[in-house]
């Protein structure tokens, strides 16, 4: 007995989590009904983990579970909606990657447990299969268009046109959402809902479902569902605005600006608690923005608009065939690839209820729809040619039928030629990847040329030390070059002041004269002033000999000779020094050519 009070006390406080977690969120604040439904609505679809949940993924799990093929009436107890739910939340799971994993037990509990609250307040433990679909399909993710397709889908007859007494038990099962989330008194289900949604008693097709319920604005009772989806879409979206109210300097989500009030805008937390400053009014007339233009892009949102370049006043849905809209159970029915979805920002509200404009309550029609408008054409297509072959004779349909098969021929040629293909271009860049990867193997094929190379190098290297050390050598031998000029240079002063001849007559000097010398700082504050035996300390001895005949002449002779020497010996060096590196590149190239070689046997 204890143990089964302590199960229904938990099970009590499983059922009540969700709605406590609703109340914190405080949505009660918001002043107009319909905010507030579609925000309480949001929060239990994204609680629940039904936002991640798209509608196809949903048809495909009724089919799953054999809900496709039982009667709307049919009622299934709670324990097999346990097992549904769980075969929705596992698969969701497999297509979300690890790192966004979700709480699968936690999603069951909380959406088993306001579904039960929603569909079996008696506590009966039974609800029916139409109900739990119209749930389902209502609060899971994905774009409006596909929901109204769908639910169409379950509501018309063989036909395609809508049964009004199926049309009245989806609201009679929709309207229920907002009475679970204490809203019933502005959103329950009366006995009017249908005529206020079909005033009119006509055949009711799927184009004409669709331009009713995406309407501007949508039927009083349906209001708070595309106001639902257009919050999924801007709860990211950033708006550079300062707040008019809050002073804040930048707003998430909706933006709403005073047509009266120049340059009056409120954040959406402002505008939803009915805040006003200054001149400003609550019975103004708000514009709903959902995305942010720039001046710049106004004024060529509106040049184009004037010059006739963009089109006006776009359909709120495609156009879809007048046949028969089958129940959409994916068994024939291809799930379409998802298409990004831009809202337009134009919607004007009133005071008491937001009255959202008809681009506004759309997903991107421009776009999403381009899909739909695909298969509109391909189903048009298709019933051209299925009239065309009931005319045409029996021989006709066997050379098309020949013809079709040839080309399914064609096209699986092409198919396995194309997959050859492939193969063969990664087997080649595989090929090419391993061959530019240097390996130890292929640096081991030709040790001799390997030694080679590396002897060359070593003289390389040898010739380039010799060759730096005469380049110093010769330098000392120009500083001192440089010495012994000035030194001669003085003398033939001297003599010339002795003999009163002029300096400049000097056959001698002129020749020093001539002779090229490399200015250096360190020898030019140098000069001599002492006796030549002096200044010539650690001199070669030919230079001492030289000086001690007193024979200036001879000197510049020999130190001319010198310098030829010196320069004759680095032109041979540097020879040397390029046939060694033209003989390693030699070897170099031979190496390569022999490594090319290998890998091509």
């Amino acid at each position: 007995m204890i143990e089964e009070g302590s199960k229904s006390s938990k099970s009590m406080v499983e059922k009540r989590q969700l709605f406590m977690e609703m109340r914190a969120q405080n949505f009660d604040v918001i002043r107009l009904s319909t905010y507030r439904t579609a925000c309480k609505l949001r929060f239990v679809q994204k609680r629940c983990n039904l936002h991640l949940v798209d509608v196809w993924n949903m048809i495909e799990a009724f089919r799953d579970n054999g809900l496709s093929t039982l009667d709307h009436n049919a009622e299934i107890n709670v324990s097999r909606l346990e097992t549904i739910l769980s075969s929705i939340f596992y698969q969701l799971n497999k297509r979300l990657p690890t790192t966004h994993q979700i709480n699968v037990e936690q999603s069951i509990g909380l959406l088993l447990n306001f579904i039960v609250a929603t569909y079996d307040s008696e506590g009966h433990g039974k609800l029916t299969v139409f109900a739990m679909k119209a749930m389902l399909a209502t609060m899971c993710g994905g774009k409006i268009l596909d929901k109204l397709r769908y639910i169409f889908s379950q509501i018309s007859d063989s036909n395609g046109v809508m049964v009004y007494a199926k049309f009245d038990q989806f609201l009679r099962e929709v309207l229920k959402l907002p009475t679970a989330v204490f809203e019933g008194p502005s959103f329950g289900y009366t006995e009017h809902s249908v005529r206020t949604c079909f005033p009119q008693q006509k055949k009711i097709l799927l184009n004409t479902f669709l331009d009713v319920l995406m309407a501007d604005p949508p039927p009083q009772y349906l209001v708070w569902l595309p106001l639902m989806h257009r919050l999924a879409n801007v709860e990211n979206v950033f708006h550079p605005v300062e707040c008019s109210y809050c002073r804040s300097e930048s707003m998430m989500g909706f933006r709403y600006r005073c047509q009266q009030c120049h340059g009056y805008q409120l954040c959406q937390s402002c505008f939803w608690r009915g805040h006003a400053s200054g001149p400003h009014s609550n019975q103004h007339q708000m514009k709903e923005h959902s995305s942010w233009k720039s001046p710049a892009k106004k004024l060529s949102h509106a040049i184009s608009k004037s010059l006739g370049c963009m089109p006006i006043g776009e359909p709120p849905h495609p156009v879809f065939p007048e046949a028969a809209e089958r129940p959409q159970d994916l068994a024939h029915t291809t799930q379409l690839r998802p298409v990004a979805s831009n809202m337009n920002d134009t919607v004007l509200i009133s005071s008491g209820t937001p009255t959202p404009s008809k681009s506004s309550t759309l997903e991107s029609p421009s776009r999403l729809d381009e899909e739909h408008r695909l298969i509109a054409r391909y189903a048009a297509r298709l019933a051209a040619e299925a009239s065309n072959s009931t005319q045409c004779p029996p021989t006709d349909l066997s050379f098309n039928f020949d013809a079709n098969k040839q080309q399914r021929q064609l096209i699986a040629e092409l198919e396995n030629k194309n997959r050859e293909i492939l193969q063969e271009i990664q087997r080649l860049r595989l090929e090419h990847e391993q061959a530019s990867q240097p390996t130890p193997e292929k640096a081991q094929q030709n040790p001799t040329l390997l030694a080679e190379l590396r002897l060359l190098r070593h003289r390389k290297d040898e010739l380039e030390r010799r060759m730096s050390a005469l380049q110093e050598s010769r330098r000392e031998l120009m500083v001192q070059l440089e010495g012994l000029m000035r030194l001669l240079k003085d003398e033939e002063q001297k003599q010339a002041s002795q003999t009163g001849t002029s300096p400049h007559s000097s056959p001698s000097h002129s020749a020093s004269c001539t002779m090229p010398m490399p200015i250096r700082s360190t020898s030019a504050g140098s000069t001599p002033t002492h006796t030549p035996q002096d200044c010539l300390a650690g001199v070669g001895d030919d230079v001492l000999d030289a000086f001690s005949q007193g024979v200036p002449r001879n000197l510049r002779n020999d130190l001319l000779v010198a310098a030829d020497s010196i320069t004759n010996t680095m032109s041979s060096l540097v020879k040397e020094l390029h046939s060694v590196d033209d003989g390693l590149e030699e070897e170099e190239e031979n190496m390569r050519n022999g490594r090319e070689k290998a890998e091509s046997e």
